[in-house]
């Protein structure tokens, strides 16, 4: 098990994940990502906030970006035009 980081790109800013999670490898890291982007916009789309973070970035211990998972790409692709 590996620990990896999904760390959230708000315009220019990078907010930390300063926890991460234990998952087996990176093809889990980003089903985890995906999942994650598909529950941070179904909150924000019930609380009526009006913008959302671009995307999660997937980070390895070293803190090497290894993955970058936009938040639009969850969304089905009629939404996506």
């Amino acid at each position: 098990m590996a620990r990896f980081y999904f760390h959230l790109q708000d315009g220019g800013e990078l907010i930390p994940d300063p926890e991460g999670t234990e998952l087996p490898d990176c093809d889990t890291a980003r089903q985890e990502a995906f999942q994650s982007a598909r529950e941070l916009l179904a909150n924000a789309i019930k609380a009526g906030r009006p913008k959302v973070p671009e995307a999660f970035v997937i980070a390895d211990e070293a803190g090497r970006m290894l993955d970058v998972v936009p938040l639009a790409s969850v969304l089905p692709e009629t939404f996506k035009k």
